[in-house]
């Protein structure tokens, strides 16, 4: 049998180079420039490419400059089988200092690509197009459609990527793999609340403290009370494997006037991890209850503001006609154990799941995410592990798709 994505991986590389070389860092979040460099490339490829450009004021509303979604169909036999959505995020983490490679140079040494995002997750833009591509090259025995989703604001939260394409029904897949970083099959993931907390006092002359209310002690109890809170989440650990306990961390503060002055704003900022056992909104309603009866005083008013809430991704049911194949190839290709677990971070994935779409993360990656530097100082990917990917995700495909 031809070797469909051996014979066409010089051009895979090629294209993922591509992408690295073109910024897409969020924040500032100005990624329409790489959505016009990707739709040219799958138009070279072959690909029909709907473009979505995100209206601006949501766009701004969500911190972000400029968002172009692109949606490729690719529909074979009688097109009645499944649509399977395969979902990679083009934007990325600022690259920050460290580096030893230009973080857009996409350098090839070693047998790897160096560069921001060719971990997370330019990567698995290469490894779904060329699977993609596999397939329309050879379609014979295959029913049902194949959507790639390359959207641009997973760093944001994903809300006018995956989330605002199936709001405003563009894509309505019956599954869904969204981009990996290892070689694990991910089932799960956790969520996150972010909160700004603002304790409200009243100043006063340090030589007079009693006639003024003090924020910061104010503050202090409500950062007592969320460390014992803390504490008592270290306890309450996920069912699946990989996810651990849920975690709380106070990662800001700031306020006060002066040395000599009693302070009468204090500003917190925290961050909520959520295992998937939990709903976001109601560990939100307790958190808030927990802060403003620790912070309770004379003179002290309190108010809390939802900066982010991100549903945990938890397993659907039909998830295992996703599971199965990807295991089983990728135990082929790779030749080693393939776990099915979580992983204590968050996703464009959830996005998905919340609208009942069986959905796993499954793409490019090494072993685990820590041996890519994905979000670090010269992130890469290994030639070999994109090429086992490609093929991972290619046979997993005609399995879903094979006509009955």
């Amino acid at each position: 049998m031809t070797d469909i994505i051996g014979d066409n991986f010089s051009r895979e590389v090629a294209f993922l180079k591509e992408l690295v070389r073109v910024p897409s860092d969020n924040p500032p979040g100005d990624c329409a420039r790489h959505a016009e460099k990707t739709a040219a490339l799958l138009l070279g490829l072959g690909f029909k490419v709907e473009r979505h450009p995100v209206p601006q004021a949501l766009v701004k509303k969500h911190g972000m400059q400029s968002v172009t979604n692109l949606v490729v169909r690719e529909r074979f036999g009688s097109g009645k089988g499944s649509v399977i959505a395969l979902n990679a995020h083009g934007d990325a983490v600022p690259p920050g200092q460290g580096w030893r490679h230009d973080p857009y140079g996409a350098d090839e040494k070693g047998g790897a690509i160096y560069g921001r995002g060719a971990a997370v997750s330019k990567s698995d833009f290469a490894t779904y197009a060329f699977a993609l591509l596999a397939l329309k090259v050879a379609p014979a025995g295959l029913d049902g459609t194949v959507e790639l989703h390359f959207t641009y604001d997973e760093e944001a939260g994903g809300f006018v990527g995956p989330k605002w394409l199936l709001e405003e029904n563009i894509i309505k897949p019956d599954y869904a793999i969204s981009a990996g970083f290892s070689y694990a099959v991910i089932t799960a993931h956790n969520g996150v609340l972010h909160l700004e907390v603002t304790v409200k006092g009243r100043q006063a002359h340090a030589a007079m403290p009693e006639s003024g209310a003090d924020a910061l002690q104010a503050a202090t109890a409500v950062l007592n009370a969320l460390y014992a809170e803390r504490r008592k989440l270290a306890k309450k650990k996920s069912k699946s494997p990989g996810i651990g306990a849920a975690k709380l961390t106070v990662g800001l503060i700031s306020g006060g006037i002066n040395t000599n002055v009693v302070p009468d704003r204090i500003v917190m900022r925290l961050d909520r991890r959520l295992i998937p056992e939990e709903n976001g909104g109601k560990v939100e309603k307790n958190l808030i209850a927990l802060i403003k009866r620790a912070g309770k005083g004379k003179g002290i008013s309190i108010e809390c503001r939802r900066i982010l809430l991100a549903e945990p991704l938890a397993p659907l049911p039909g998830i295992g006609r996703l599971v199965e194949p990807l295991v089983r190839h990728a135990r082929k290709e790779l030749k080693t154990h393939i776990a099915v677990k979580g992983v204590p971070l968050y996703t464009d994935a959830r996005h998905y799941s919340a609208k009942g779409i069986p959905t796993v993360l499954y793409g490019a990656g090494p072993r685990s995410i820590l041996d890519a530097n994905a979000h670090g100082a010269d992130e890469h990917i290994k030639l070999s592990d994109l090429k086992a990917a490609t093929r991972v995700i290619a046979a997993t495909l005609r399995d879903l798709l094979r006509s009955k």
